[in-house]
Formats: structure tokens, sequence, C-alpha cells
């Protein structure tokens, strides 16, 4: 049995496989498709979707955790798409190179998140996908290609594993940087009434707010001069888990237990939420633990329309018992033809609910919000969408739907999430007609 870190997505796989190279991932799938059976890779897990199941063939990276190579001068990447973005970032900071942004999660393996189009915030910087140079895949044919640019290079950035298993990746990096980041807290209303002053003042800005709360926290990082001035463990153990994680998991029970209590416990942890500054290695300030469980969803939003959007969204969670906070992000326009964020500067805006809490009812009703501002769904996190009902909102659908056809005809990389929001396999086929696989199920 294979579950996601949520623990709310599981499948029991036919065949479990767990290659170390590329040679072996092509026997594996090789092997899926001689007993007709469908093939998924999952991750690290940190998708709330079902985008990783299978009942066929399940592949497992991790062992595919190496860097093959790497040029400081010119800071091209070559690794393995297994490897994980903590191992990554510690294995780049020794040899002179960070990634230019990241997410504020670095558990998931780097194929896993560039598939479901992972980003971090910086109204100036695009997500990770667009520092991917080149990338190898298995198609389901067992044949492997190098994806170098043109239209198949723009769809396998993000992909949502329907074009194969991606084996290894060639990443534009940049030399190592230190960050200053502050955690601060301002009303609401000031934030978003100065949000393209502040968004233009920080390389990376970001701001959450609890439901029934009308103080923003606040978080902006930017670059500095001079060597990176770690915490103590101490210190660290402190602010990461106690503060920020066990504090907000004795609120999240409290608020489960006597769901009344909620507007009252939300103010208090935005009360009790602390000021801090921290100059450190780029990815130590972008990444931070997460212990506390939980189910998410999170809407790409044009960014004209934020102002509109977000006060709606957050008078929406004030009629659903939520005890987490909503999540605001900006990244710029990129090129991935499945992007959310394809051709348009975005405001990511995230909405969580606590594990074992009621989420559906408020996650459908915040997707009203975002389908009336033109909004796409992130790939990883919960939605009700279908290839139907996205295709319009992406203007490269059809591109992205030729690549798959030419890599994956007879919907080998297929499961139920792919054959709900790509729709079926095949040469330019209309959502909505009768998906075509081979024999066997997805889970």
């Amino acid at each position: 049995m294979w579950r996601n870190w949520a623990g709310d997505q599981s499948c029991l796989p036919a065949a479990v496989e767990r290659p170390a190279s590329t040679a072996e991932v092509v026997a594996a799938v090789e092997r899926a498709a001689a007993a007709g059976r469908h093939v998924r890779a999952a991750g690290s897990g940190h998708s709330f979707t079902g985008a990783a199941l299978s009942d066929g063939t399940l592949v497992l990276p991790q062992r595919m955790d190496r860097v093959l190579d790497a040029d400081r001068a010119t800071g091209l990447v070559r690794v393995q798409g297994g490897i994980t973005l903590h191992a990554l970032n510690e294995r780049l900071a020794a040899l002179g190179l960070a990634f230019e942004n990241l997410g504020d999660v670095d558990a998931q393996t780097l194929a896993g998140a560039l598939a479901t189009g992972t980003h971090g915030t910086g109204a100036s910087l695009r997500n990770l996908s667009a520092g991917v140079a080149a990338m190898q895949l298995v198609t389901a044919a067992g044949e492997v290609r190098e994806i170098d640019g043109g239209d198949l290079l723009r769809a396998a950035r993000v992909s949502v594993g329907a074009l194969g298993v991606v084996t290894e990746v060639t990443l534009r990096c940049v030399p190592a940087f230190t960050l200053r980041g502050v955690d601060a807290k301002a009303p609401l209303d000031e934030v978003l009434a100065t949000l393209d002053e502040r968004a233009a003042r920080h390389r990376h800005f970001e701001l959450y707010v609890f439901p029934h709360a009308r103080t923003a926290l606040i978080r902006a990082n930017d670059v500095v001069e001079g060597p990176p001035r770690p915490r103590g463990r101490a210190r660290a153990y402190a602010e990461d888990v106690l503060l920020t994680n066990r504090a907000l998991h004795a609120v999240c029970l409290a608020g489960r237990a006597v769901p009344r209590a909620i507007p009252a416990l939300n103010r208090f942890a935005t009360r009790a939420a602390g000021s801090s500054v921290r100059v450190d290695r780029s990815d130590r300030i972008f990444a931070s633990p997460r212990l506390v469980r939980f189910t998410e969803m999170e809407y790409a939003l044009p960014r004209a329309a934020l102002p509109e959007a977000l006060p709606a969204i957050k008078a929406q969670a004030e009629r659903h018992p939520v005890n987490f906070p909503i999540e605001m992000r900006l990244v710029a326009g990129d090129e991935a033809l499945l992007s959310p964020a394809c051709g348009r500067d975005t405001a990511y805006v995230a909405v969580h609910a606590f594990r074992g809490m009621p989420w559906e009812p408020y996650f459908r009703a915040v997707e009203e919000i975002a389908d009336a501002h033109d909004g796409r769904p992130h790939w990883g996190k919960r939605h009700f969408q279908t290839a139907a009902t996205l295709a319009p909102r992406y203007p490269e659908w059809a591109r992205f739907a030729a690549a798959r056809a030419e890599l994956d005809p007879g919907g080998l990389f297929t499961n139920a999430y792919t054959d709900r929001v790509l729709g079926p396999a095949g040469a330019l086929s209309p959502p909505g007609e009768a998906p075509r696989t081979p024999a066997g199920s997805a889970g």
C-alpha cells in the first residue's frame, strides 16, 4: 500500500519498481507494457491529488538520487529525477550553486516537483520548471528521449507525469547566495493596498492570513551580501518546531474538537505569531519544516484579480470551520504549456484544511471564486476541474495534447486523475471523449 504525505490518497499497485538507473526504468516500463499495466511514478507523496496513484505499476524513483555532472561556470547541473530538493540543495551548496527560487517545502523529488508546477514566490521570478534546460524521459515505447527544446520541452517541464518517466534533468542554477528573511505582521487591508509596492521592493514576498483575523502575517526575503549566519540548533528547533508547528497543531486540535472556538483560536494564533529576522543560505530561508498534516487547494489567478478575489476567499473561509491560514504568493508568467502561470503574471492563493476537518464544501466554494477569475488549479493540489473545464483556460492546451499523443499515444502513463484533468490519451483527443487505455485500470 502506497500513501501520500497527507495520508488521504492511497493505492495498492500490482507491481512496484525501484529503479536506480535509466536502463532499469526502461526495463520496468517494458515489463508493465507487456503485462498490460498502466505506469505511474510517485515521488515523495507531497501531492494532495490522485496524480501518483496506480493499481498497475508504480515506479518509486528514490534510488535515482545522484548528481551526474555540474559546470560551475555555466551553472548547468545534470541530476537524476528521483533526488529530493533537500538533498539537491545540499549538493548544490557544496558546488557553490543554488536554485534561483524555491517553494517552502523541500521534501519533494525533483521530477515530482516539476511535473506538478511547483513554485516559490517572487513577482519577477518564474516557477521551478523554468530552470529546466533539458530532460531525459522514458516513453511508452521504452525509448529514452532527450528533450532539450521546442514544444516537447515546454510540455515536459510541467507534465503531470503524463508523458513518461523522467529519469534525468539538466538545470540552470545560479551562484549560491544569501537571503535575509523577515517575518512580521501588518493589517491585512494595508498589505493589500500596498501589495504592488511590497512586491516591487522585495525579491520574494508572501502573506498568510487566518480566517476571522484582520492582521496578515507577512514574509519578505531579499538577497544580501556576506556569508550566511545560520541559527543555532536550539533556536531553530524552538522557532520551526515548537512555535511554528507544535503551536499550530495545538490550535488545530482545539478547533477540531470545538469548532465554535475557531474564530477566537485563529485570532489568538495571529497575535501569538512572532516577528523574526534570519540571514542564511537561500534554500534554508525558502524551506520550512511542515509537521502538521493537512489537505490543500491552490489556485493560480491573474495577478490583477487578487484584490477582489482574496477578500472574497477569506469571507468564504469564515463561513466554514477553517483553522488554517490562507496563503498568497506571486510569480512571473512562464512558457511551460501546462504551467498554471503560463503566459501571465500570477497570484497563487492556497487554502488548507487540517486533517480530520471537513474540506470539500470549503474548497468547492473557493473554487467558484477562482472560476470567476479564470483560475487555474495547481496540478498537485485538490480541485474539481475536468479536461473540459481546463482546456479553455490554457492557450497551449492543443500543443500539450500533441506532445502527449507523440510520447504516449496508447495511454500507458494514465490513471483516473489524468483521465479526468487531461482527458484521454491520443492525438488531440477532445475533452470528454472516452479514454483509450491498455488492459487494466489505474487507481
